[in-house]
C-alpha cells in the first residue's frame, strides 16, 4: 500500500513514464453525497500493480498530474463513474482515456460486458469476486480485499492492448479512437446543474402541479442539491422527495404553515427559513420562465411507431457490423432524431455525426428526410436499411 507522500510522488513518477496505465477506484457510498474514496489502484503490468491508500493520503494532486498528462493513456473499465471521482479527489481533468467497456461494444463483445467476463473472454483470466460492497475505508485491508483490487487493474493492459487489436483487425481502429476523444470532455465529470435535480423527484403527486408550484418544486430541488453537497449528505438525509412536493403543493408563506408529511420537526426547525425563501423565489419566477409539465405528445403514437423501425434499423445494421447498438444511440436519442427531423432542426445530433453517422446515420436521415414530406408514412422504405 502507497501511504507516504513520497512514496506517491515516486510511483506516480514511474507511472507517467509508461505509454499506458490502468486506473480503478474503490470506495463506500452509502449516507453521503459524494463516494468516500478508499483505494486508488494503479497498474501498467501484471507485476507492477499498486494500491494507494485514499485514507492515509491527504493530497492526491500527483494523481491528477497522472490523469491530465496527454502523453499516458489511461485505461478503465466503466470509466466515467471512476474519472468523476478521481477529478474530485484531485482536482485534475482527465484526457487521453481508454475505457475498456466502452470499446467492447465496438469488437463484438457488448458494450455492457463484466471486466470478469471481458477478462476471461480477451485474455482467459479469472478474476476475483465478492469484495464489491466491503468498507474499502477500513483498515487494515484484509488480504482478500487487497487481491480483489489488485486483479482490477492487474490484467487491464493486456486486454487494452487485445481490444486496439481486435479493433484493427475489424477496421474499427479509428472509431474507437473518435469515441475515446469523447471521454476527454470535462464536463462528463462535473457535478450536475442543482436546477434540473428537480426532474429527478419521484413523489406521489409530483405531476399533478401547476406551474408555479413546479416553478416552486425546481427552487426546492435545487436548495436540497446545493445543501447535500455542501454537507456531504444524501439528498434524502437531507429532506425526502415527499417533502419537497407537499412543499410546492402547500406554498406555505411562514413556518406554521410548512407541512409535517415529509418534514420532521428536525428539518422545519433547522431548515424552515431557507424553504420559504426558495418558495418565495419559485413564485417570483415569471410565468413563461416556469417549468412546464411535459404533457403527451399528440403525434406520440406515430412517433414511437416511427422510433420502434428506427431502432430495428440501427439494430439490424449493427448485428451485421458486429456493433453494440447501445453505443450508437439510446432510445431517448432515437426518439430525439425523429422529433427533429419532424421539426427541421437535425443540428447536433450525435447518431448524425462522426462514424455513427458513417455506420447507420445518413441512411436514417435520408429515409426520414423522404418521409418529412409526406408525414411519416410509406415504410416500404425501411427493409432496404434493416437488410444492407
Amino acid at each position: 500500500m502507497i501511504a507516504t507522500p513520497e512514496a506517491l510522488e515516486e510511483i506516480v513518477g514511474r507511472a507517467r513514464a509508461q505509454n499506458a496505465v490502468a486506473l480503478d477506484t474503490e470506495f463506500v457510498w452509502e449516507r453521503t453525497y459524494f463516494p468516500n474514496l478508499g483505494v486508488v489502484q494503479i497498474g501498467w503490468s501484471e507485476q507492477d500493480v499498486h494500491l494507494l491508500d485514499t485514507v492515509a493520503l491527504t493530497d492526491l494532486t500527483p494523481v491528477g498530474l497522472l490523469l491530465a498528462d496527454p502523453n499516458v493513456v489511461k485505461i478503465l473499465h466503466d470509466a466515467v463513474q471512476d474519472l468523476t471521482i478521481l477529478r474530485r479527489a484531485t482536482g485534475a481533468a482527465p484526457v487521453n482515456v481508454f475505457d475498456t467497456q466502452r470499446a467492447s461494444g465496438f469488437v463484438g463483445l457488448g458494450a455492457t460486458i463484466s471486466l470478469q467476463d471481458l477478462a476471461s473472454e480477451v485474455i482467459g483470466a479469472s478474476l476475483q469476486k465478492g469484495e464489491t460492497r466491503t468498507n474499502w475505508c477500513q483498515r487494515p485491508l484484509s488480504s482478500d480485499q487487497i487481491a480483489y483490487a489488485e486483479d482490477d487493474v492487474r490484467y487491464m493492459p493486456a486486454i487494452f492492448a487485445q481490444l486496439q487489436e481486435r479493433a484493427r483487425q475489424s477496421s474499427r481502429e479509428g472509431w474507437v479512437i473518435e469515441e475515446m476523444l469523447l471521454l476527454d470532455d470535462p464536463t462528463l465529470y462535473e457535478e450536475p446543474d442543482p436546477y434540473v435535480q428537480f426532474e429527478r423527484v419521484r413523489a406521489r403527486g409530483a405531476n399533478g402541479l401547476s406551474g408555479a408550484q413546479r416553478s416552486v418544486l425546481r427552487e426546492l430541488a435545487a436548495w436540497r442539491e446545493t445543501e447535500a453537497r455542501e454537507a456531504n449528505r444524501t439528498r434524502r438525509n437531507v429532506l425526502p422527495d415527499e417533502g419537497l412536493v407537499e412543499i410546492a403543493r402547500r406554498l406555505p408563506d411562514r413556518p406554521q404553515q410548512l407541512p409535517k408529511k415529509g418534514l420532521g420537526e428536525r428539518e422545519r426547525r433547522q431548515y424552515g427559513e431557507e424553504l420559504l425563501a426558495a418558495v418565495r423565489r419559485g413564485l417570483a419566477v415569471p410565468k413563461d420562465e416556469r417549468p412546464r409539465q411535459q404533457g403527451r405528445n399528440p403525434d406520440e403514437d406515430r412517433i414511437s411507431a416511427v422510433v420502434q423501425i428506427v431502432q430495428a434499423a440501427i439494430a439490424g445494421r449493427c448485428t451485421k457490423t458486429g456493433i453494440d447498438p447501445r453505443i450508437v444511440a439510446t432510445k431517448a436519442e432515437i426518439r430525439d432524431l425523429v422529433v427533429a427531423f419532424a421539426d427541421g432542426d437535425t443540428s447536433r445530433l450525435p447518431v448524425l455525426s462522426g462514424w455513427r453517422s458513417e455506420l447507420v446515420g445518413n441512411d436514417v436521415a435520408a429515409l426520414l428526410n423522404g418521409k418529412a414530406t409526406v408525414g411519416l408514412g410509406g415504410a416500404n422504405e425501411w427493409p432496404d436499411l434493416l437488410l444492407s
